[in-house]
């Protein structure tokens, strides 16, 4: 594993972020919008992922038409509060106090926060960045990458004392998962959408762009789950939503 200090102290509290409710046509399956908050015992705020646009807090209706997302599915709840500025504030912490962004990948529901957060440096997959544009949607791809600091990462690698970002494509070229290591909680897997419900693997990934490397990952991510002993955290799960606490309340 490679090593990349970018932040001096330990996994604190990891807050869970609600960044809104969404339906999923196929199932029907309805799922929570997820983001991250990992502070440390230094002080750090890491904020992890960023969720859907703002004009979708503003009239998710429109947003939904102008993207073309609506074949897939809609908007559920969503409102000013979900954005990231009110889920930090949950936690007591303004944007203006992030220190790194990482952004998992690059898919509307995830990259809301694009803009956001300047004085942040934000963390992503090499492969990802490498893309002439942010994926956004299948509707098109309207944002271009923003000027700013961008850390890029081509292997897994260790960015601080138990802070892990692990490679794991397949949803998106440049997908990332997380291992952090709680004092209380211990090792939590955050697999984002290299796993959005575990039945996907049973279903192989059959709707990833790249389904045999999607379930490499996937596998790989759950071998290291066992081996640590890790709490995982899916990236859209029906059932674990509900059950996981929310901002303010946090995982220590």
């Amino acid at each position: 594993m490679d090593e990349l200090k970018l932040l001096k102290g330990r996994p604190e509290r990891l807050y869970v972020l609600d960044f809104g409710f969404f339906r999923v046509h196929a199932g029907p399956r309805d799922i929570g919008i997820v983001g991250f908050l990992v502070t440390t015992d230094a002080g750090e705020r890491v904020l992890i992922d960023s969720g859907f646009p703002a004009k979708y807090a503003e009239d998710a209706d429109r947003a939904t038409e102008e993207d073309a997302l609506g074949a897939f599915g809609n908007v559920l709840s969503l409102t000013h509060e979900n954005l990231p500025k009110g889920q930090l504030a949950k936690a007591c912490v303004r944007p203006e106090d992030i220190d790194l962004f990482i952004l998992t990948h690059t898919h509307i529901d995830h990259l809301g926060g694009l803009f956001d957060f300047p004085q942040a440096p934000m963390l992503i997959s090499e492969r990802e960045r490498a893309l002439p544009k942010p994926l956004y949607w299948t509707g098109g791809q309207p944002w271009d990458w923003p000027e700013r600091e961008y850390v890029t990462l081509a292997d897994d690698t260790r960015i601080g004392p138990g802070f892990e970002v692990l490679q794991a494509p397949g949803h998106a070229p440049g997908q990332l998962a997380m291992m952090i290591e709680l004092p209380n909680t211990g090792p939590v897997l955050i697999v984002s959408d290299a796993i959005s419900r575990p039945s996907e693997i049973e279903e192989r990934f059959d709707t990833a762009p790249d389904p045999e490397l999607a379930l490499d990952s996937a596998r790989r991510l759950m071998r290291l789950a066992e081996e640590r002993g890790a709490f995982v955290i899916y990236g859209h799960g029906p059932e674990q939503w509900p059950e996981l606490r929310k901002a303010p309340e946090f995982y220590d």
